[in-house]
């Protein structure tokens, strides 16, 4: 359990945390230097422009309209700083009424799903976001009735007078970081960790003129985190299979081309997974998928796995022998042996760790084995086809459902490593025919 905490804490770190903190370090007021200060001044309108092309072309409504937002709270904060007396009395409920809506809508713009700016519902979601400055009608001082909503104090003001965020906005705050971080935790999506760091940046925009920094600033680096971990984003549902999160067909196709003349393959079932299909429904052998399939990835210490379709996942191992490869397919094996799944219900499947309550009486039980062939390519006129082929009969022999695996030509033969009798074994084999 503390290996895959740990992994957790560092893709909500990673890369938006560490944005933030570059930014807290080169965005000082002062001890920079002078030929820093335009570059600096331009990144806003450099993260705006980009933020907004790429929102654009990968049809992320989410990111347009996320940045519109953060530009919109900005400007309020230019136009109305609170240093004029003349506006003193502007800068509190314009200060409430911004920092309520910031996290709120960034926070809708996360459970929304997300539809392209050109549809009818995207147009919608834009009317919405830019009606919203109307709101600061609120802070003319004929309303400070209405603008109290978002200025009272409904705890005791001790517990609050470290910020000048009004509490209402900090339950905002509060609600929105928690269940972005829920949604993280779920989803595994970076565009939920970047929109956490998203409002910390937000947050500390608030707090920047005490201490004489400008708050853009930080609302820039709320929207360069959100723009960075877009590109992250679509970087993982380009190169990492969708339902398992492991890498992909175009990972895969990349990585055949940097395997050399000497290398070995693996096939990997999942061999109860076709019948838990048919008798339980897909969503459950998806389910199953989905968690079994990140658990052997890790426990795939020196291999690269991959899913490319259908059940099986592929094992390439550059520069090593089938030999050299048991022990990490062991690993594999053992890791998805020890996975404790359980269906709730027709079609909810639950995984029991240790220290966490147990299956209930009317759980019933999944176990989960995996059969393994490996092949090798041994010579330089065999070709990854026919390793594969070869990984495949290999496979089929685990399974006990083929014959041995034949060997001809200059292909040599690796004994056979069975792990057990009962379904879930390893098989290598030479290459198949040449």
């Amino acid at each position: 359990m503390v290996n895959p905490l740990w992994k957790t804490l560092l893709a909500v770190i990673f890369p938006g945390g560490l944005i933030f903190l570059v930014a807290i370090g080169f965005l000082r007021p002062q001890g920079l230097p002078m030929w820093l200060q335009q570059p600096i001044g331009a990144l806003p309108y450099i993260v705006l422009t980009f933020g907004l092309i790429f929102g654009w072309y990968f049809s992320s409504s989410r990111m347009i309209l996320s940045l519109l937002v953060l530009t919109l709270a900005d400007q309020a904060l230019l136009l109305f700083p609170g240093t004029e007396p003349d506006q003193a009395a502007l800068n509190k409920p314009l200060l409430a009424v911004t920092a309520f809506l910031v996290p709120l809508n960034l926070l809708a713009f996360s459970i929304i799903k997300e539809d392209s700016l050109a549809t009818l519902r995207g147009v919608t979601r834009a009317v919405l976001v830019l009606i919203q400055p109307l709101l600061l009608w609120l802070c003319l001082p004929g309303q400070q009735d209405l603008a109290s909503a978002f200025t009272r104090e409904y705890v005791p003001a001790q517990y609050t007078d470290w910020t000048p965020i009004p509490q209402a906005a900090l339950v905002a705050f509060a609600i929105a970081l928690l269940l972005h971080f829920i949604r993280f935790v779920l989803h595994r999506d970076p565009l939920e960790g970047g929109a956490i760091w998203a409002l910390i940046s937000v947050f500390t925009a608030y707090h920047t003129s005490n201490y004489g920094w400008q708050s853009t600033n930080f609302f820039m680096t709320a929207g360069l985190i959100l723009f960075v971990t877009l590109l992250q984003s679509f970087y993982q549902r380009t190169y990492r299979d969708e339902l398992t999160g492991i890498p992909g067909r175009l990972a895969y196709d990349e990585a055949i081309g940097q395997l050399g003349k000497r290398f070995s393959v693996a096939v990997v079932s999942i061999d109860q997974l076709t019948q838990y299909a048919n008798t339980h429904g897909k969503s459950v052998s998806e389910q199953i998928l989905k968690l079994v399939a990140p658990r052997v990835q890790a426990a795939c210490s020196d291999g690269q796995i991959f899913r490319t379709t259908g059940e099986e996942l592929t094992v390439l191992f550059p520069g090593k022998s089938a030999t050299e490869t048991l022990h990490t397919l062991e690993a594999m094996r053992k890791t998805a042996d020890a996975i404790s799944l359980y269906l709730r219900g027709s079609d909810r499947v639950r995984e029991t760790h240790r220290g966490m309550k147990k299956a209930g009486p009317r759980d019933r039980e999944l176990p989960v084995t995996l059969s393994i062939g490996v092949a090798e390519k041994l010579n330089d006129s065999a070709t990854l086809s026919l390793a594969i082929k070869s990984a495949y009969h290999a496979l089929y022999e685990a399974k006990g459902t083929g014959g041995n695996v034949v060997k001809r030509g200059s292909a040599a033969s690796i004994p056979v490593k069975r792990a057990r009798t009962e379904p879930g074994k390893i098989v290598a084999s030479g290459e198949y025919g040449t």
